[in-house]
């Protein structure tokens, strides 16, 4: 008796090994997946990102898109988290793109759905022989490519092993029974989902089972359904802190996966029978040898079909989402002006270093105020005036400290020789404008000081060169921002071809 129950044991613990195993396998495949096709189409997502401000069609696609790319509808929710936060598109603009990006996500199903598994090996070795006999880091990142394909598929093998044993233990059997209740099913997916924080991982789960013949086409259906409301928290957690809009673009995405689900709640049956229509027939092997072999495929169809039709219905109902989600979450005062750095971007460094740029714009817009604002103070203004000035300079010194933390962070992350080289190029900018700053506060208080303590008056002639030689330097530092943020090659040219006359009007204050 003893000989058996530690053979049960061990056949529990194996089980328990692959299963858990196959899915730490997928997620970090996910994973591996994600950020190389982050990196490899990182300028393009932000391209395709910024054309989706255009039109709720528009958004759909741009949603579509980058979430097949990136395989992750919950990466690209949490980008346009970051997005809102930022104040880089509005709470509507993002509505499209999170309906678009429910449907990128089912590309993750339609390829799990694949009996590709036997051959999961191949991707893996092909993509670590590319990492380690290419240096380069571009090859490198279709490496990582290969090898999270491979270990996606590599972990549902190991789970599809795991679970096969299942098919004799009644406690399972019975548990599955119970999963015949749609709303159990919807709960237990969600609660899943939320813990792992994927609803690939449970998407890939339910088609390992169906294809084990545990789980029928309707339970998957409604285990699809509870992926769909689970994977919501993730978003939910990014935007805690974060403005309102924000915070209303996660509710969003709540309102929309939820409203989903309730609308296809009642017509399970009708949704399966689609599916069943337009999937093909293997006609293999007795009847329940097709039922596993039709389900998987059946079930990643349904997942389509169901976020599909989601958002052609619901993407006329953009408004009132919106009007329910500014009900939800009410507006507050905002205190201060929004940076654009933040945290959830810096995973998408093509992303995080266009925030980069926006921030230095930020920072440069408050030296151009000092600039412009200094002269005065400093030929004819009161204490009151110099006090304002250093105030200011103080506070650039934390913007300034915000960005260069902001980029230390950027450079631990996998960056290619360009992206590393405008990470450099964004810390000297950071520094000059800083530099700039200290410079017209530092100058002008004791220009001022000097100039009170001695009770000197300055001339006219002497103020109408310096007038001149004024806005003509606050006239190049304010182009000089511009050309940064937008990355205006020619306008950059103006600035460096005005230098001259710049050096004259110095000359002839001399």
């Amino acid at each position: 008796m003893d000989g058996l129950d530690t053979h049960n044991s061990f056949e529990l613990g194996l089980l328990l090994m692959n299963v858990f195993g196959g899915l730490a396998l997928f997620l970090f495949g996910i994973d591996q997946l994600t950020d190389s096709l982050k990196s490899i189409a990182g300028s393009r997502m932000r391209s395709v990102l910024s054309r989706m401000t255009t039109g709720r069609l528009k958004g759909v696609f741009a949603g579509a898109f980058v979430t097949s790319v990136i395989q992750s509808s919950t990466v690209t929710t949490v980008l346009l988290v970051g997005f809102v936060s930022a104040g880089l598109i509005s709470l509507s603009q993002s509505v499209g793109v999170i309906m678009g990006a429910n449907i990128g996500s089912t590309v993750t199903a339609q390829i799990v759905a694949f009996k590709v598994t036997q051959y999961s090996l191949v991707p893996i070795a092909l993509g670590f022989a590319i990492q380690s006999l290419f240096r380069h880091r571009a090859l490198g990142n279709y490496g990582r490519l290969l090898m999270g394909l491979g270990l996606i598929f590599f972990g549902m093998q190991l789970m599809s092993d795991g679970t096969r044993p299942l098919r004799e233990y009644e406690p399972f059997i019975d548990a599955l029974k119970q999963m015949e209740s749609p709303l159990l099913a919807i709960a237990v997916s969600t609660m899943f989902t939320a813990l792992v924080q994927s609803s690939a991982a449970t998407t890939g789960i339910v088609i390992v089972l169906a294809s084990q013949g545990y789980v029928p086409l309707e339970t998957g259906i409604a285990f699809v359904f509870g992926a769909n409301i689970g994977t919501c928290l993730t978003a939910l957690i990014a935007a805690i802190g974060k403005p309102r809009d924000a915070v209303r673009t996660a509710v969003v995405h709540v309102i929309f996966n939820v409203a989903g689900v309730l609308i296809w709640f009642f017509f399970i049956d009708q949704l399966a029978w689609i599916s069943r229509a337009i999937s093909p027939s293997s006609g293999v092997g007795d009847a329940a040898t097709q039922l596993a072999t039709d389900t998987p495929r059946q079930v990643a169809n349904a997942h389509t079909i169901f976020n599909v039709a989601n958002t052609v219905f619901l993407i006329w109902f953009t408004g009132p989402i919106v009007s329910l989600a500014k009900l939800i979450v009410p507006a507050q005062r905002e205190t201060s002006q929004r940076s654009y750095l933040d945290d959830l971007l810096l995973s998408t460094p093509s992303l995080a270093m266009h925030m980069i740029r926006l921030e230095l714009g930020r920072l440069g817009a408050s030296v151009l105020w000092m600039v412009r604002e200094g002269f005065e103070p400093a030929i004819s203004g009161s204490e009151l005036a110099i006090a304002s000035m250093r105030r200011r300079d103080n506070e650039n010194e934390l913007m300034h400290e915000a960005i260069i933390h902001y980029l230390g962070l950027l450079s631990r992350e996998s960056l290619s020789h360009s992206l590393t080289v405008q990470l450099q190029e964004g810390m000297a900018t950071a520094n000059y404008l800083q530099n700039i700053g200290d410079m017209v506060e530092t100058n002008i208080y004791f220009a001022a000081d000097t100039r009170l303590k001695h009770d000197v008056q300055v001339s006219d002639a002497t103020k109408e060169i310096l007038t001149a030689l004024h806005l003509r330097v606050a006239w190049a530092v304010e182009r000089s921002i511009e050309a940064m943020v937008s990355e205006n090659r020619e306008m950059a040219l103006e600035v460096i071809e005005a230098k001259s006359e710049i050096n004259e009007l110095v000359a002839r204050r001399g």
